[in-house]
């Protein structure tokens, strides 16, 4: 089996394993829950296999997977890994979503997730979706209470904007920016991706197998159960799927030169983008975990990230990330912090 390492994220000490493990699907969106015995063990085998960084959030169920996790971690296992989790998301009782990130509902949320994870502090503390409505200095401003008081040790951000990016980090040094960054998701390399690097920040790249599709390609799409939220996402409607496919038969093709799967080899373009990276591709199998961690041992020179490329160029893929209702970096922006003090 592949040997995981580690790795530095961010400037403020934090070190996780080279490739950490999402843990959202074990509870949430893409299907119905798995089996409990089932999905601990599976985080137990990634420990035990040197993936110690775990990715969960209190949107996921809600609430289920950090109690799942929770149940992983008793018995001297909290110990060994690097826990993230997220806040501001949340879903009503009418399945429809609100984004929060007033001081008040940050110090709530931190408090829930203590509980449900049954741990005194939170390694990677997230703000899941950025509150357009308050400023930014504010969410932040309590995240670095919470730090000071021991509840969590790390601030990371997830689909912000590079100007977000920045004021937050004015406030209280951000750690990791999480985003979506795969072949086929690269518009955060034009002026995200920079910002982290310029401040220090740590690059955690979830979905990097597209949701699946570098797994299985076209075929994902005809397995989704009536709860699988990807079923309703732009890229895998019947009209844009027939033409996304030809990006995965290429992957595949290229794969099978190079003796490694299609999910290896599109995982293997991310680890590759640098040593401030970490991908942290989601699975509810064994088998998929350990196919992923293989993806450590597979090299790829220059021409070849050159070709995986030139499959995926941004021109090439129908349909966007998400719907356009769905909050993301390209509407993150907040409030300057003096308009909320006139208000």
């Amino acid at each position: 089996m592949a040997e995981v390492g580690r790795m530095k994220l961010g400037s403020q000490g934090l070190e996780v394993s080279a490739q950490g493990l999402g843990c959202m699907g074990m509870s949430a969106f893409y299907g119905p829950p798995k089996p409990e015995p089932d999905m601990i063990a599976l985080i137990h085998h990634a420990i035990q296999s040197g993936v110690t960084f775990l990715d969960t959030s209190d949107v996921y169920g809600p609430h289920t997977n950090e109690i799942l996790l929770g149940k992983a971690l008793k018995g001297g296992v909290r110990e060994k890994v690097e826990l993230a989790t997220k806040f501001g998301g949340i879903i009503g009782s009418d399945g429809k979503g609100e984004i929060r990130g007033d001081p008040e509902y940050v110090r709530s949320a931190c408090e829930g997730s203590l509980k449900r994870l049954e741990i005194d502090c939170i390694d990677l503390y997230y703000v899941h979706r950025i509150d357009t409505r308050v400023p930014i200095e504010l969410t932040i401003g309590e995240l670095k209470k919470l730090v000071e008081e021991g509840k969590i040790k790390y601030i990371g951000l997830s689909e912000a904007s590079a100007s977000t990016i920045r004021r937050a980090h004015a406030v209280h040094p951000i750690t990791a920016v999480q985003l979506e960054w795969s072949l086929w998701s690269r518009d955060v390399e034009e002026e995200i991706i920079p910002t982290c690097r310029e401040l220090g920040i740590g690059i955690v790249a979830y979905s990097p197998l597209a949701r699946g599709f570098f797994s299985s390609g076209k075929k994902l799409a005809e397995s989704f159960t009536q709860h699988d939220f990807r079923q309703y996402l732009p890229r895998f409607q019947p009209e844009n799927l027939d033409h996304n496919k030809t990006i995965f038969e290429r992957i595949n093709e290229m794969a099978s030169r190079k003796g490694c799967t299609p999910s290896q080899l599109a995982l293997a373009w991310v680890h590759h983008q640098g040593s401030d990276v970490c991908p942290i591709p989601g699975t509810t199998k064994i088998n998929n975990f350990n196919e992923n961690i293989g993806a450590l041992s597979v090299k790829l020179t220059r021409e070849e990230m050159a070709e995986l490329e030139s499959f995926a160029a941004a021109d090439s893929v129908k349909g966007d990330r998400y719907a356009s209702e769905v909050p993301t970096w390209k509407n993150s922006d907040t409030p300057p912090l003096s308009s909320w003090k006139a208000s």
